[in-house]
């Protein structure tokens, strides 16, 4: 596949690991914030390759990990009402609330749960079901939010009544700034989203340099990809500077997609938003403007979002902030696994915990 496979070649990696090496004249720290690039890390084998001195840890670029216990237990507590059924992507569908129950649990228990492979497919159910009201489970960064804007622009055209989405929307550079704000979090570099970065361009990623002198560089998810991306990174604490650099220019442009950002700005207004792990942190959510207010769930039914706790010995807030290792948590493994997960770094296929039992136990 154009584009695809001559990232993958095996004859480009062995000069590129060699140039890494060569790069590397210090103990640095990378944060790959996003849960893609962790997984593909853990995959191809780069991680136990990597030259002494670079240390990679994982950071909260997974939609699904971040995804707060309050907005679970609201869409379950949504999911028990007869008229409600509930539409959401796959990775959601074993996410553990509060209680430790689950989407699939309360199919099991008779809700009327979908899993959908796109925003687009609830609106063939709201025909499917018209005595139903499709309530979408909104989680995502950047990347799925205008596809999820669309369908509502969509929905509000064909005057659909009987669609709303839960809007867990989060934009990414907000946390970023949140965690190198913790001194206690030492990061020198970050490998900047890739699929996040199409959208809203490499630029998004100056005030990171501007305000920590953290170098920045965007990459794609190939080995090539991810191997070029962190000599970049090599060179630029080799030489003491810091600046954004995209090694990934044949999907991001430097001001990301104009008409994309357009169709969120029209749809999604900023708000605070709650993040596993992270808490409450000021505009890094997206709500639905009062003039779609009718595909709102939170305004349609009157949802209080209320305070929940973690599962207790669950590590998924730790190792989202890149603080601790799935192995320093007392139920990696053990109480903790995909096939009964604990916390949402397991459940997810982007989740630290889950590329961390199937790549590195």
């Amino acid at each position: 596949m154009k584009y695809l496979d001559e990232f993958r070649d095996p004859a480009l990696a062995a000069p590129l690991f060699e140039e890494l090496r060569r790069s590397v004249d210090r103990p640095f720290r990378v944060m790959e914030v996003c849960g893609t690039h962790t997984m593909s890390i853990f995959r191809s084998g780069i991680r136990s390759l990597l030259p002494d001195g670079l240390e990679l840890v994982s950071g909260p670029g997974c939609p699904v990990c971040v995804t707060s216990a309050s907005h679970i237990d609201a869409i379950l507590a949504m999911a028990e009402q007869e008229a409600h059924r509930i539409a959401l992507f796959g990775d959601l569908f074993r996410v553990p609330g509060s209680t430790g129950r689950s989407l699939a649990n309360a199919s099991s228990d008779g809700a009327k749960v979908d899993v959908v492979y796109s925003p687009m497919d609830c609106l063939e159910l709201a025909a499917k079901y018209p005595d139903d009201l499709i309530i979408f489970l909104g989680v995502g960064f950047e990347t799925t939010t205008p596809g999820i804007a669309a369908t509502i622009r969509t929905a509000g055209n064909r005057g659909i009544d009987n669609f709303v989405v839960f809007s867990t929307h989060k934009v990414m550079p907000p946390p970023l700034m949140a965690l190198l704000d913790d001194p206690e979090l030492k990061i020198d570099a970050l490998l900047c989203p890739g699929h996040v970065s199409s959208i809203i361009g490499a630029a998004a990623y100056e005030p990171l340099v501007d305000n920590y002198g953290l170098a920045c560089v965007v990459g794609g998810f190939e080995v090539a990809d991810i191997l070029q991306a962190l000599i970049l990174i090599a060179r630029q604490v080799a030489s003491g500077t810091a600046r954004v650099e995209n090694a990934y220019t044949r999907a991001v442009q430097w001001h990301g997609n104009p008409r994309a950002q357009q169709m969120v700005e029209t749809i999604f207004e900023p708000v605070d938003m709650e993040w596993r792990g992270l808490g409450m942190i000021p505009g890094s959510g997206l709500a639905i403007r009062e003039e779609f207010g009718h595909f709102d769930a939170e305004r349609r039914l009157d949802i209080e979002l209320l305070p929940a706790e973690e599962p207790k010995g669950c590590r998924c807030g730790e190792i989202l902030k890149g603080k601790e290792l799935p192995s320093q948590c007392p139920l990696f493994g053990k109480r903790c696994t995909p096939g009964t997960p604990v916390g949402p770094c397991m459940v997810s296929s982007e989740g630290t915990c889950a590329a961390f039992y199937k790549y590195a136990r």
